[in-house]
């Protein structure tokens, strides 16, 4: 399997050149993203048949000489090599129609099936050298495609933001293998495994990839370049960016700590409880007050994100305290929630980029009434919005249900400080999901029903087959792995065992496919037959309306609230629906005021509103931490104008303290 793997790292290679070679002829298009889905669902094959299996292994002649190049293949990259392969075929599915307008596709053809290339190697490398460059091909082949619409404003910015944190990220990861690797410079992760770092180490190699890893991912305080680059890109490659690399990153952190270091204190634990709770209720906070679509779904994955970092945290904390059956439970269902978000926040992204192509906006408040003009999209957009909204019996649900299950094994913990932590959590991811299902009414609501706000929205039509197609089978996809868990828990099952040692009971022998986390006693949930209750009940609602309500057919004026013109500006508007929660948690999470300026009677001026959000951590940290940058820079910029005799000068003083370094080292 690890070879079809490497081959297929290889032909994405090759269709990088073609994408090169052929980016402005009307085939390059059909032969890039036809052959990226081709070798995606290869990927994808591979990661289901290989996860099962026994850890593959294969040594190259390549890289640093001393080294190689070294490549595993087993559970837990079997599994994301299985959801990377997913989010890339469907992404590329999704390319073959929605790229058939591109004005300058060749600033995206060659660097696509880069970009899946690094994430590919990611997977498989066993060694830290092979690691970090893919790491950092991933990172500079997904700014190149941040930058493929360079000429539409603030696109330059944001893969600048953008390539700054993918520079913080593999350098604390490099920073981290370096830690790991130690003073005997055993940079195959075996070595590192045996390794087995003293307390203030581990420590330190927790933090840096915590930090490496969360930059990548999107976790608070190192979200920032997340809300802009994912706009900055194109509507598939947002999808792949936000369904597929935050995954990457997320397994970076498992790596590492999980298997690399073979677990991390208890409070550790805390700290990722921490971030990922802050991370899961500031996303969404965030995303309520965006109109910009794909700015709101960018911070919905910095939500998402925290959801799946809390999973993680629950299981250090109980693999900390030797209770592997917690352990498994909160590591599957993060895994499961990984796996999840790929699956609903892909399918989201193709639905904004199919409105974004039909309107030519992203701008919800200037959308409206494309359920009628868009049907199929509307429909696949709706089911992706209840899944991402965690409603059963959709698989967004499923996996947060898990979660909460992990949650409620806390008085298993010694502990205080988890035992304190862990309840905060729960509140907090409560909270999250309720906010997220106030999030997603309003996205929809706005952005597809009621009567078009604006010409581009009026003049909207249904997106290509291509996309539909794509949108269609994700859509698909969140309704099965919603209905049937169990076969997603029981697939996980290797991955867990392999880093906690043990697995979540196995759920598919039930004869009613009942989800059971730990013991039928304890709690369980069967989605097919909420599913089924749901359209029964539905089902017998509506004949009975229809058996015994009136035949007559009245007709009276729809509900104006109190606004008799029939003009699209009396509907509700994004803003308004997002007010109220604006006023209770705004000034709190960023200082939101609302400015009215109402004119006096007799005032012929038109009354504005104006409203004003604060971003915290951009303005107090990293404002000024440009400005430090600024500064040092400018105060430094004179040592360009030195002589070479001052410059020989500064050589030989930094040598001399390096030797005293060393010597007082040994």
């Amino acid at each position: 399997m690890i070879e079809i793997a490497l081959s297929c790292i290889g032909l994405f290679c090759l269709l990088a050149v073609a994408g090169a070679g052929l980016g402005r002829a009307s085939a390059g298009r059909f032969i890039v993203y036809g052959g990226c889905l081709l070798i995606g669902a290869i990927l994808f094959g591979t990661g289901l048949l290989a996860i099962a299996e026994p850890a593959q292994r294969i040594a190259l002649p390549l890289g640093v000489p001393w080294v190689g190049v070294h490549l595993r293949l087993d559970a837990l990259s079997s599994f994301f090599l299985l959801l990377l392969g997913l989010g890339s075929a469907g992404a590329s599915l999704f390319a073959i129609g929605y790229c058939a307008h591109d004005e300058e596709p060749q600033r995206v053809l060659p660097f696509y099936p880069l970009f899946l290339a690094g994430m590919t190697l990611v997977l498989l490398a066993d060694d830290a050298f092979s690691f970090l460059f893919a790491w950092e091909l991933m990172s500079l082949s997904s700014w190149a495609l941040v930058m493929a619409q360079h000429r539409e404003s603030g696109n330059a910015q944001a893969a600048f933001v953008y390539l700054l944190m993918a520079v913080f990220s593999g350098l604390t990861m490099l920073l981290a293998f370096g830690v790991l690797a130690g003073p005997t410079g055993g940079y195959a992760f075996d070595a590192m495994r045996a390794a087995h770092p003293s307390a203030g180490l581990t420590a330190l190699i927790f933090a840096l990839a915590l930090a490496g890893a969360g930059s990548k991912a999107g976790l608070v305080p190192l979200h920032v370049w997340l809300p802009l680059a994912h706009p900055a890109a194109p509507s598939h490659v947002s999808a792949l960016m936000s369904g597929v690399m935050t995954k990457i990153a997320v397994y970076g952190f498992i790596r590492v700590v999980f298997d690399l270091l073979g677990g991390a204190p208890w409070w550790a634990a805390t700290i990722v409880l921490a971030v990922g709770g802050i991370t899961a209720i500031m996303g969404v906070l965030h995303a309520l007050m965006e109109r910009d679509l794909k700015r709101l779904l960018a911070y919905s994955t910095v939500e998402n994100i925290g959801i799946v970092f809390v999973g993680l945290g629950l299981a250090l904390a109980f693999k900390a305290n030797n209770f592997p059956a917690g352990a498994a439970l909160a590591l599957t269902a993060a895994l499961f929630h990984a796996l999840n978000h790929t699956l609903f926040k892909s399918l989201l992204f193709f639905g904004a980029g199919a409105v974004l192509h039909a309107t030519g906006t992203r701008d919800i408040e200037k959308l409206g009434g494309l359920l009628q003009r868009m049907p199929l999209t509307s429909a696949a957009v709706l089911v992706g919005c209840f899944a991402i909204s965690a409603l059963p019996p959709m698989n967004g649900f499923a996996s947060e249900w898990l979660t909460f299950q992990a949650i409620l094994l806390r008085p298993e913990l010694p502990q205080w400080g988890l035992k304190l932590s862990i309840p905060a959590d729960g509140a907090l991811l409560a909270l999250a999901a309720a906010l997220a299902a106030a999030c997603f009414v309003r996205a929809f609501g706005i952005g597809f029903l009621g009567r078009p706000r604006t010409a581009a929205a009026g003049n909207a039509h249904e997106a290509d087959r291509w996309s539909v197609a794509a949108m269609a089978g994700f859509a698909g996809l969140c309704l099965l792995t919603g209905l049937f868990p169990g076969v997603t828990i029981d697939l996980l099952a290797p991955v867990a065992h392999a880093l906690v040692g043990a697995a979540m009971p196995w759920q598919t022998g039930d004869a009613w496919l009942t989800t059971i986390p730990v013991a039928a006693s304890r709690s369980s949930y069967n989605a097919l037959l909420l599913f089924v209750f749901v359209l029964g009940s539905g089902g017998i609602a509506a004949a009975l309306v229809k058996r015994f309500g009136s035949s007559g057919l009245r007709r009276s004026p729809a509900w104006d609230c109190g606004f008799p013109d029939p003009s699209p500006m009396t509907q509700y508007t994004g803003a308004s629906m997002g007010q109220p929660i604006k006023r209770v948690y705004g000034a709190l999470a960023f200082h939101a005021r609302d400015v009215v300026d109402m004119p006096a009677p007799g005032d012929t001026r038109a009354a504005t509103h104006t409203v004003t959000r604060t971003d915290y951590i951009w303005d107090g940290v990293y404002v000024p931490l440009g400005q430090a940058v600024t500064w040092v820079s400018t105060y430094l910029n004179v040592l360009q104008f030195l002589t070479i005799r001052r410059y020989l000068g500064f050589v030989f003083i930094l040598l001399i303290l390096l030797l005293m370094a060393l010597a007082l080292w040994q």
